[in-house]
């Protein structure tokens, strides 16, 4: 599929409940020299709340994204604990993570929720990570396609006139997220696949094309050329891999290597 080249490559770090400011100013401090040549491929770093603040302040005057892990679709009000759109973009973060597996899954949100608070960052202005994906006991039982078409179709329909740039899926299969499995790159080009051919199903094939779909489920140095390879895989949603900046540097040059136009 020769359109797929037009898609930039995306290589994003998610912390998750990981580093103090101070590691995070190591880590920043470490890695921006790293990838200074990776051109062609956009690096985004999830970071907790309270180092966005000083991580976005670092990568200020770079092509590096700041990116928080979660929001709420209000701007304001009684929703203590919570995190607008607003406030973030105060602090300088141009991205958000939606609807990770960790957040459904732990803490119960639901595709409503994720697809409101997806919605309200499309309209802020912040480009929305929304994860997508499947435990092993429903893969097993032949219901893989089912929960994660149900997760996009929601998502899409709650959406206004966008284009394909304005959002970002990632497709993170449960079942590989912090255990060391992963999805064969064979198995990852056939679920993002579908997803692509979905997205063209729902809003059409220019739409389809424009949307980057990434992977995440235990991708390190060691298979991400092969996962990049992919005539649809368009990045990695890096966790445990992208807490050293070393290696997380290696999964950006890869992806620069990789995607070469």
């Amino acid at each position: 599929m020769a359109e797929q080249r037009v898609r930039r490559p995306m290589m994003a770090a998610n912390w998750k409940m990981n580093k103090l400011v101070r590691e995070a100013q190591e880590y920043v401090s470490q890695l921006l020299p790293r990838i200074e040549n990776a051109e062609g491929v956009d690096v985004a770093i999830f970071a907790p709340f309270t180092s966005l603040v000083e991580v976005a302040r670092m990568i200020r005057d770079t092509p590096v994204v700041a990116g928080a892990q979660n929001l709420y679709y209000e701007d304001s009000g009684a929703f203590t604990g919570e995190v607008s759109a607003l406030m973030l973009q105060d602090i300088g973060a141009g991205a958000v993570l939606v609807g990770h597996s960790e957040r459904r899954e732990i803490f119960g949100e639901s595709d409503e929720l994720v697809a409101r608070k997806t919605a309200r960052a499309v309209e802020a202005g912040m480009l929305p990570v929304v994860c997508v994906g499947e435990t092993q006991e429903e893969r097993d039982a032949g219901e893989m396609w089912e929960k994660c078409s149900r997760q996009v179709q929601r998502v899409i329909e709650e959406l206004g006139e966008l284009n394909g740039e304005s959002i970002v899926f990632a497709y993170e299969p449960i079942w590989a997220i912090g255990t060391g499995a992963t999805a064969s790159p064979e198995d990852a080009q056939d679920a993002i696949g579908q997803i692509r051919g979905l997205l063209g199903e729902l809003r059409g094939e220019e739409f389809a094309e424009g949307v980057r779909i990434l992977y995440g489920g235990s991708i390190k140095p060691g298979n991400v050329g092969e996962i990049m390879a992919q005539t649809d895989v368009d990045g990695g949603l890096v966790g445990g891999a992208s807490l050293e900046a070393n290696t997380f540097a290696e999964l950006v040059n890869g992806a620069a290597n990789h995607k070469d136009s």
